[in-house]
């Protein structure tokens, strides 16, 4: 991994207590915020930092995707992405992320036959839906299955070797839509589907969803574009919870199928990938345009805990650059299926007054990519339990990239965060008959 930071200046720490000082480096990336080296500080002063949810610790070094929420910013490498969305395709973006730069003609077909040749899962793994429930979550389905790989393809869960980190990226990124797929047959008691080699990613994902034995299934142009996108929105979003799960859990040394089974389930916590299928949540709470003005009064009441989901952004504090391109996916696809569904009416309604409203424009409550996402996954009839499991096909290949930048970072090391002890200091044992 090239080493693109440098060390500028230095902050001075003083203990008041004691009049001893550190003088502590101040590292700046190549754009964005300094960060000043805490390495040595508890060796040298004694103390540790305190920052719960380490939201103002930088865990790492990376080259993969930028953010500025301030601004609304995202890139990938450098490209920004409603670039990517609007010009590029998600195995494009996965080359991207994985090498570094967007393939040429060549590379671009070599890339796609790689991935393609292996979305075929190891037969034997079809007996492990069979030990699940039939009403599970596909989620929980996910992260056993994934996390199973790993003893059927344990010809490449060898960290240190560079080509089978390789191939264990291909195989991740290539099965992930076909064990997504598989789970969502299983939970509506269809027969599996297997991958079709003569379809692009996206497509191929869709009639394995949507397909069955008795009839052909043809993909629509405009459901897999929507798709393609949808993945390339979701592909990487710097250090957030799933991505620092599967970096801290590959510090360890653990193999990457279990890695990115860390990550599906920190994804699935409604904190983090769930918050599209929050937003149906609230819409059939709603249930009716004429009920919006109520809701949103709701909304403006800080006395009411009720909140408008899918506005707003932990991260972005102005508009997400993901939701713009994905709005204008969600108008695509409801003008080609043409659907009459009155939660989208709410929906669409709900956009028109925060885009309008003094209230959202104020606090900058825009529609961010999980409000736009829930109404596309509606409106093609996936169900709210696939949700947070399409997220996930998408979020493998930042996954993937994140933990081989990580493998190959000579300065990285197992994750051990420090905590504030407030328990009980010291006290004696009481034998039972004495307590």
């Amino acid at each position: 991994m090239a080493q693109n930071s440098k060390t500028s200046h230095t902050v001075t720490l003083t203990d008041n207590a004691t009049g001893k000082s550190i003088e502590m480096p101040v590292i700046e990336g190549s754009v964005g915020p300094s960060v000043i080296d805490i390495r040595k500080l508890y060796a040298e002063t004694g103390f540790f930092t305190y920052d719960p949810g380490f939201t103002s610790t930088g865990s790492c070094q990376s080259e993969l995707t930028y953010i500025d929420g301030d601004v609304g910013i995202l890139r990938h490498r450098g490209y920004a992405i409603d670039d990517l969305a609007e010009n590029s395709d998600f195995l494009e973006v996965c080359h991207l992320l994985l090498y570094g730069e967007l393939p040429n003609a060549t590379q671009k077909a070599q890339f796609e036959n790689d991935i393609t040749m292996h979305t075929m899962v190891h037969e034997q793994m079809r007996n492990f839906y069979n030990g699940f429930r039939r009403d599970a979550h596909p989620m929980a389905i996910m992260c056993g299955v994934v996390g199973a790989m790993s003893a059927f393809y344990h010809d490449s869960t060898d960290i240190n070797d560079p080509q089978q980190r390789l191939i264990s990226a291909y195989r991740l990124i290539a099965k992930m839509p076909t064990i997504a797929a598989m789970a969502y047959k299983y939970s509506i008691g269809q027969p599996f589907r297997y991958p079709n080699n003569k379809l692009g990613f996206a497509e191929n994902f869709l009639q394995m969803m949507f397909g069955n034995p008795c009839e052909e299934y043809e993909v629509n142009p405009v459901l897999a574009k929507a798709m393609d996108r949808i993945l390339i929105l979701h592909a990487d979003h710097e250090q957030n919870a799933s991505t620092s799960t599967v970096r801290l859990a590959g510090s360890s040394g653990a193999n990457p199928f279990a890695c990115i089974a860390a990550g599906i389930a920190s994804l699935w916590g409604p904190a983090h990938g769930g918050a599209n299928e929050a937003v149906l949540v609230m819409l059939n709470e709603i249930g009716d345009v004429k009920n919006i003005p109520e809701f949103v009064a709701k909304a403006k009441d800080k006395n009411d805990p009720f909140r408008l989901m899918g506005f707003g952004h932990r991260v972005y504090k102005n508009y997400d650059p993901r939701a713009k391109v994905m709005q204008e996916t969600c108008h695509e696809v409801l003008k080609e299926l043409n659907i009459k569904d009155p939660l989208l009416d709410v929906a669409q309604e709900l956009e028109r007054i925060a885009r309008e409203d003094e209230y959202f424009i104020e606090k900058k409550l825009y529609p961010n990519v999980d409000f736009y996402s829930g109404i596309i996954f509606k409106a093609m009839g996936i169900p709210v339990s696939m949700f947070t499991v399409l997220f996930a096909v998408a979020r493998t290949v930042g996954w993937i990239a994140q933990w081989k930048e990580m493998i190959e970072d000579p300065s990285q090391k197992i994750g051990r965060p420090r905590q504030l002890f407030t328990g009980v200091a010291e006290r004696p044992f009481v034998p039972v008959d004495k307590r």
